[in-house]
């Protein structure tokens, strides 16, 4: 069954005034016609029958030729009437053939894409933060949707049957020892040693007495207090300022040691037999561990639970960090023309990929959707779509005819 749609009770509203306009029309001309038809030979008297004899001849034509295209005039079955109801199909795959030839072409689109400037318009849009604010809105019920379909059970279950699994089977100690050569080699090791002497300088600054009791405890039972005392302090004074070398010296002699030590640890994890059987037999054993899944289950959670806090509020750093990242990426777009050529031209060239791919595909919703629908209701709902236009034909049809009738009249008069 097909649903009604927006508009059609006006569209019935208007079918109806055309249909009795035109109706009335033939009645007007059947009534003048039987009023003079006992004058047909005198004065003006004639010339009104003639017209109207004509104009009814013009509008039952017309009626008929109109009726024919979606019903059986009358009910009676004359051939080649009710044409839409009959040929329902074949129409529909005509006007299939119809939209592929003309319309879903892949020149059309890419020239009307191109018209349309997509990358200027995308940068004109995003520069206002009411549409910036929009598109991220439209963009958090995306992800929130995404985080509200993936399930605890789910998560657990890609872990358990899927990840770990592969872990098993690939050796990881060379990826580790990759990984731990390009962190060396960038320095990125350097920021967790930043961090590492800053708190160790803020605890010792804030706790000297415990620090002096930590070094005091290593002294020999047998040394005088007075002594352990003074080495305690001159401990603690000697790593207080070692930190704060640390700390802020990048040339410093233990900052060079972690970077010795990692590097030969990254070159054994990658070459040296013993190393790597080592790690091997600590992944084996970690995966081992039946808390693994529940316990990526809960980090999932608590990942999870965080950015749907994030999204929820719009006024948290990951918001502003979007929005920021919008507004920049505008400004760059608008300021940018060849940015702008490369961005049209690579959106061009999908439109144009998809419609010459799938375009005559897609046409097939027409034919297909066609031949799903009932006869009878296809050809009332086409009808309500053409039939106010149709009715014209009736009303030109009888004004022609009428006109029609005078001429041969004329005619007739004259001869």
């Amino acid at each position: 069954m097909m649903m009604d749609a927006p508009g059609d009770a006006e569209r019935r509203a208007d079918l109806r005034k055309m249909r009795a306009l035109a109706t009335g029309l033939l009645v007007l001309a059947a009534v003048l016609y039987l009023v003079t038809l006992r004058d047909v030979r005198s004065g003006w008297m004639g010339w009104v029958n003639a017209g109207s004899e004509a104009a009814m001849v013009g509008a039952l034509a017309d009626w008929f030729a109109v009726t024919a295209i979606f019903r059986h005039p009358l009910g009676i079955p004359v051939p080649h009437t009710a044409l839409v109801k009959r040929r329902k199909n074949e129409l529909g795959r005509s006007l299939q053939q119809f939209v592929t030839n003309n319309f879903l072409t892949a020149d059309i689109f890419r020239e009307r894409v191109r018209d349309t400037q997509v990358a200027q318009r995308v940068a004109k849009w995003l520069q206002s933060p009411a549409n910036r604010r929009r598109a991220l809105g439209q963009v958090v019920r995306g992800l929130r949707a995404l985080l509200d379909r993936v399930r605890p059970q789910d998560v657990e279950g890609l872990v358990t049957e899927t990840v770990l699994p592969r872990l098993r089977q690939q050796q990881m100690s060379p990826l580790a020892g990759d990984l731990l050569a390009d962190v060396v080699r960038d320095g990125s090791h350097q920021q967790l040693v930043d961090v590492l002497a800053k708190e160790l300088h803020g605890w010792l600054e804030r706790n000297p007495d415990a620090a002096r009791h930590v070094i005091g405890e290593r002294a020999p039972a047998w040394s005088p207090r007075w002594i352990d005392k003074q080495v305690s302090g001159f401990g603690y004074q000697q790593a207080l300022e070692w930190s704060m070398a640390v700390r802020t010296q990048p040339g410093h002699p233990f900052r060079k040691a972690v970077d010795t030590y990692l590097a030969k640890l990254a070159d054994d994890l990658r070459h040296d037999p013993a190393i790597m059987a080592k790690a091997e037999h600590i992944k084996e054993r970690l995966l081992d561990n039946p808390s693994v899944g529940p316990a990526v289950v809960e980090l999932w959670e608590s990942v999870r639970e965080s950015i749907a806090v994030a999204l929820d509020d719009d006024a948290s750093g990951l918001w502003q960090r979007a929005d920021q990242w919008l507004a920049d990426a505008a400004e760059h777009l608008a300021g940018d023309d060849q940015m702008r050529s490369r961005l049209d031209g690579r959106v061009v060239d999908a439109v144009g990929f998809l419609v010459e791919t799938y375009g005559e595909e897609l046409a097939t919703v027409i034919s297909s959707t066609v031949d799903r629908w009932d006869a009878d209701e296809a050809s009332e709902r086409i009808e309500l779509f053409v039939g106010r236009d149709l009715q014209f034909i009736r009303i030109n049809g009888t004004v022609v005819g009428c006109l029609a009738g005078l001429v041969i009249h004329a005619v007739s008069q004259l001869v």
